[in-house]
């Protein structure tokens, strides 16, 4: 107890160097959590467009990005025949941008899809979708920051199409986007008689294996991956990740370096304090003890700030009318848990150096320090 409360008086004896490096730590752990969740989010919205009503995702073997996958409409069709398959849909992704407008993304799908047969249609009828070429439905934000309504003819890229429904989606990018009869995509893309991918729905899950080898038999240009196995193996999908844990670790070792910092000022003004500690029966791992105790305690209460003000921040985000259903403000227990652990790893290994320094103290030299 009597150590414990001898952490504390040390830290409150030097309030402003305490609190700077708290909020060094804070908002490393602040940064840390908005990127890694919001990337992660973004991932996971990505990967939710891709399992949408299927188990199994065929395209291109070997490609850095969907959006260059082309997969044969002959394969989809065959696939869509196989036995054990309940349906097969083949999508086509495709970005363009219009004057005056941000990015759209486009999904060329067929009547049938489960992005157009199980959306929530505000306005106008399913029943309409692929009856004429120039025929889209709009995702409510797409439809938003286009101004558009039922009826319209809107821009899109170097076409002008007619907008026959408004659909309602819990995904970002689905919401945001433009759907397209599948026919009328390839042709716009430039990528007739093709799709990026095929997503499928088994009747037994248990023959996804069979489904697989079956695919890489029939069709050696193209793979099939459950989409877990596609969650985990996607290139896009493991840059995205790899480069938010790393921004994040490197503010944490600047918060470390702060509290590295700290430590090394403390100990350097209370040597003659530290020589009296050890006359007075302190071990050199009592006086290690208390050194690393405080850079713990500073460590823990930054990161519990930086997890408040990390909240608050995505809260705001995912509130911005903006970025409506783009970001996806839930705090995996996982993540905070190794975001708490890391912060804590980050404070003691800036307090190592001090604390070997303060452990090396002679008590008679010490004394004589001024």
């Amino acid at each position: 107890m009597i150590f414990l409360r001898l952490i504390a008086t040390n830290l409150s004896r030097h309030r402003i160097r305490s609190l700077i490096s708290m909020a060094g730590i804070a908002f490393s752990v602040a940064a840390m959590l908005t990127v890694v969740t919001v990337l992660e989010g973004a991932v996971g919205m990505f990967s939710g467009i891709l399992s949408n009503d299927s188990q199994i995702i065929v395209f291109e073997r070997n490609v850095s990005d969907l959006f260059f996958s082309s997969v044969p409409e002959a394969a989809a069709q065959a696939i869509a025949s196989w036995p054990m398959v309940e349906h097969a849909d083949p999508v086509l992704f495709g970005i363009v941008s219009s004057a005056g407008q941000p990015i759209i993304t486009c999904f060329g799908v067929t009547a049938s899809d489960a992005r157009i047969a199980k959306a929530a249609w505000t306005a106008g009828k399913r029943s309409d979708f692929g009856q004429h070429a120039d025929d889209v439905a709009l995702g409510q934000r797409a439809a938003e920051f286009m101004a558009a309504k039922v009826g319209d003819r809107v821009p899109i890229g170097h076409g002008s199409f007619h907008v026959i429904g408004i659909v309602k989606t819990t995904n970002g990018f689905e919401d945001g986007g433009v759907f397209m009869p599948l026919d009328a995509a390839q042709k716009f893309f430039h990528k007739e008689g093709a799709s990026s991918v095929i997503t499928v729905k088994l009747w037994d899950k248990s023959q996804a294996a069979a489904f697989k080898n079956m695919v890489k038999a029939k069709y050696p240009n193209l793979i099939g991956l459950e989409d877990e196995e596609f969650n985990h193996s996607y290139s896009q999908f493991r840059i995205l990740k790899a480069t938010a844990w790393a921004v994040g670790a490197c503010g944490l070792l600047l918060g470390g370096l702060g509290v590295a910092n700290t430590m090394i000022m403390s100990v350097f003004t209370r040597i003659r304090e530290i020589a009296i500690l050890r006359v007075n029966g302190f071990s050199r791992t009592q006086v290690g003890g208390l050194i690393f105790g405080e850079s713990a305690l500073v460590s823990l209460l930054g990161a519990a700030l930086g997890l408040t003000m990390g909240s608050g921040f995505l809260l705001v985000l995912k509130e911005t009318p903006a970025l409506h259903g783009y970001i996806d403000a839930s705090l995996r227990p996982a993540v905070m848990l190794v975001v708490i652990a890391l912060a804590l790893m980050t404070g003691i290994a800036g307090a190592l150096y001090p604390a070997v320094y303060a452990m090396r103290i002679r008590a008679v030299e010490a004394l004589r320090f001024e």
